[in-house]
């Protein structure tokens, strides 16, 4: 089923007056020409995740072509190490792009945003109480524009994109990335073209249409638009977003980690807990952590990454526990977390040597205790947090019973996007 925007086709780059430079009216604004200088990328090639085979940046790549699986963009570390204060870092605009020496975009002026990145990590106060805890936080990724941490990926994805000269985008989607990707296409002036399960929410297809992105609605779950998406991407030669086969949606959710660490005084907490679906907000946080141990700018261990899945969908759980490198398809998935059901992650084999590299755990939570914990998030901490980050709340607490976690730990919960998304699951009140 095919719908469209009210705009339809190709959309119009915004008219900008008084001689400005359109460029920077997509990208990094009310800001200096200095702190536009400052915004450079270190970025030096495509490395093959498991073969190691090299690429160039140069062009537009999407999976490795030797062993079509996840590349990783890699930096020159040892020239940011003498030339970038860390220091330095906290007098830039407060977004993501902030930390533009790790992040895969040379030209500012090709830079798509929307202000992403720069949300809160919250410190609980009734929560941490209540559970006995001491440093619980909750890093708020629902103020992201879209209202996800899904713009954090997006925009480093076109803006890349952009900046190589791209024709339009394609991106399958659960829910949230549609969203997101009809906005920064939007805002790009690049023909979007989306593709969701038909059951997707609501509220996510509306978020595509009003965009002007052109709507796919697709027979199955996400796989099933996966591969449309990659198939009219190959017809039109426009750029597939498709969660880790490009390599750069990775490096903006890596920024999460950054900020986070950041934020604790460039110290890493002991325990990440992370809602996963495709798992790109790990694996980014964790190759993060990686570059900042390698540069110094931080010291100690990685945290233990904890993913969460939903019980009608756990296929990084079954495969964590049966000690498998790889996960199988998880047949029939099914949950009320649209961003959790993804039955067969491409980066799997990441995810999982994340979890296991650094000493975590991954469990999955019913779809009713992840709705009675968005209940208790907003309750205790004023958070209107989706089911997605209301699960790591659930997750906190059966680890806690089980002695995985220690009160005393640092732990911080990633609520990934807003409850407002998903208003059908709160109860209204009641007539009479």
């Amino acid at each position: 089923m095919l719908l469209k925007g009210r705009l339809g086709g190709k959309l119009r780059p915004p008219v900008m007056s008084g001689g400005a430079n359109l460029s920077y009216s997509r990208g990094i604004t009310a800001n200096t020409k200095e702190s536009r200088d400052q915004m450079t990328s270190y970025i030096s090639h495509l490395e093959c995740t498991i073969c190691g085979k090299t690429y160039p940046h140069e062009q537009l790549i999407g999976i490795s072509p030797c062993c079509e699986k996840v590349l990783f963009a890699r930096y020159d570390l040892d020239k940011i190490g003498k030339e970038v204060d860390r220091d330095s870092l906290v007098n830039r605009p407060d977004t993501m792009w902030r930390y533009s020496e790790l992040l895969p975009v040379n030209d500012p002026g090709s830079i798509v945003t929307l202000g992403e990145g720069g949300t809160p990590l919250l410190k609980s106060v009734n929560l941490a109480e209540k559970l006995g805890m001491r440093d619980l936080y909750i890093k708020e990724e629902g103020l992201n524009p879209t209202g996800t941490f899904k713009a954090r990926g997006i925009s480093a994805a076109v803006s890349k994109a952009m900046e190589l000269k791209v024709n339009g985008f394609t991106m399958p989607s659960a829910g949230n990335a549609a969203g997101a990707a009809a906005a920064y296409g939007a805002r790009s002036g690049m023909e979007t073209k989306v593709f969701m399960p038909q059951d997707a929410p609501d509220s996510n297809k509306k978020e595509t249409l009003v965009a002007g992105s052109e709507l796919n609605l697709v027979e199955g779950l996400i796989n099933d638009a996966g591969r449309e998406a990659v198939a009219v991407a190959k017809e039109l030669g426009f750029f597939d977003l498709s969660t880790l086969k490009e390599p750069y949606r990775a490096e903006g959710k890596k920024s999460m980690g950054l900020e986070m660490v950041q934020q604790l005084g460039w110290k890493m907490p002991d325990a990440v807990i992370y809602p996963t679906g495709g798992g790109t907000g790990i694996i980014g946080m964790y190759k993060g952590f990686k570059e900042l141990l390698e540069l110094g700018w931080i010291e100690g261990k990685q945290p233990k990454f904890i993913s969460v899945q939903a019980e009608g969908c756990q296929p990084i759980v079954r495969a964590f526990n049966a000690g498998a490198e790889v996960s199988e398809l998880w047949e029939n998935a099914s949950t009320k977390a649209d961003g959790l059901r993804v039955p067969h992650p491409f980066a799997d084999y990441l995810i999982l040597e994340a979890i296991r590299d650094t000493g975590g755990t991954a469990l999955a939570v019913t779809d009713q205790e992840m709705i009675d914990a968005m209940y208790e998030l907003a309750t205790a901490e004023g958070v209107f947090a989706a089911p997605e980050g209301a699960a790591t709340l659930v997750g906190l607490k059966h680890l806690l019973e089980q002695k995985f976690l220690d009160p005393n730990e640092s732990v911080v919960l990633f609520n990934t996007g807003s409850g407002y998304k998903y208003l059908d699951l709160i109860s209204g009140p009641q007539n009479g």
